[in-house]
C-alpha cells in the first residue's frame, strides 16, 4: 500500500493539474516558434530533444538527485546551496523568474498539505521548482529515480502542450513527441545519478538566446 500511495502522490505532483502554473511558461520555445527555429514537429523534436540532453539531464535532474539527499538527511544547508546552485545556472531573467514563481507556487500548495518546512522558501530568493519538488518527494516516500524521472516528465509533457499550441501541432502529434522523448528520460536518470560534483552543468545556447529574445518580444502568450 505505500509504494501504490507513493506513485499516487508522484502522479499528483506531476499533473499539469498542480496549481503552480506551469502552463503559463514556454521557457523560449515561443521566441523560437516566432523566429522560424521551430516549424514542424520534427524541429521540435529536435529542440527538446537538445534540451533535454544538454541542460535538463546535465543540471537539473542531479541538482535534484543532491536536494532529495539533503531534505532526507535534513541537511538545510545542503538545501540552499543546490537551490543557490540552480538558480546561478539559469541564463536569463525570464528563466530565474519561472523557478522562483513555480516553486514559491508550490511552497505555498505544500504548507497548504501539511508540510512546513516549506514555510521558509515562499519568499526565498533562491526558491526552484526542483528545492519544493524534492521536499514533496521526500515526504510523500517518493523514492529517488522515479522522482527524477518524474520532474524530467512533468517538464516535458509541459513543452509539448506548448508546442501543440505554438507551432502548432495537433494532439495525435503531440503524443507522437511524449512517446518518443520519453524513452530519453531513464537513460538521464540513471546518467543524473552517477555525476560528480564537479560534472555538474551543461549549456543549450539557443535556449538561452531565445528566452534572452522573448524577453524582448513585443506580442506573446507565455511568460516565458
Amino acid at each position: 500500500m505505500a509504494t501504490d500511495l507513493a506513485l499516487l502522490r508522484l502522479l499528483q505532483l506531476v499533473s499539469p493539474g498542480l496549481p503552480i502554473g506551469m502552463y503559463s511558461y514556454s521557457q523560449g520555445l515561443e521566441r523560437a516558434v516566432d523566429d522560424g527555429w521551430i516549424r514542424d514537429a520534427d524541429d521540435c523534436e529536435a529542440w527538446l530533444l537538445g534540451v533535454l540532453n544538454q541542460a535538463l539531464g546535465l543540471t537539473d535532474a542531479p541538482i535534484l538527485a543532491r536536494l532529495y539527499d539533503a531534505w532526507a538527511e535534513q541537511n538545510l544547508s545542503q538545501v540552499e546551496y543546490w537551490s543557490q546552485y540552480l538558480i546561478a545556472c539559469r541564463e536569463t531573467a525570464e528563466l530565474r523568474s519561472e523557478d522562483r514563481q513555480t516553486g514559491q507556487a508550490l511552497a505555498r500548495l505544500l504548507i497548504k498539505l501539511e508540510m512546513p518546512d516549506a514555510q521558509v522558501w515562499l519568499r526565498h530568493s533562491d526558491t526552484t521548482l526542483a528545492t519544493l519538488f524534492s521536499l514533496a518527494a521526500v515526504n510523500w516516500q517518493i523514492n529517488k529515480s522515479a522522482a527524477l524521472s518524474g520532474y524530467l516528465w512533468g517538464w516535458l509533457e509541459n513543452q509539448v502542450l506548448c508546442a501543440v499550441k505554438l507551432v502548432p501541432l495537433g494532439q495525435v502529434a503531440g503524443q507522437q513527441l511524449l512517446s518518443a522523448l520519453a524513452q530519453q528520460i531513464p537513460a538521464l536518470v540513471e546518467q543524473a545519478l552517477q555525476l560528480t560534483d564537479q560534472q555538474i552543468g551543461g549549456s543549450a545556447f539557443g535556449l538561452a538566446l531565445a528566452s534572452s529574445r522573448h524577453e524582448m518580444q513585443y506580442s506573446r502568450l507565455f511568460r516565458s
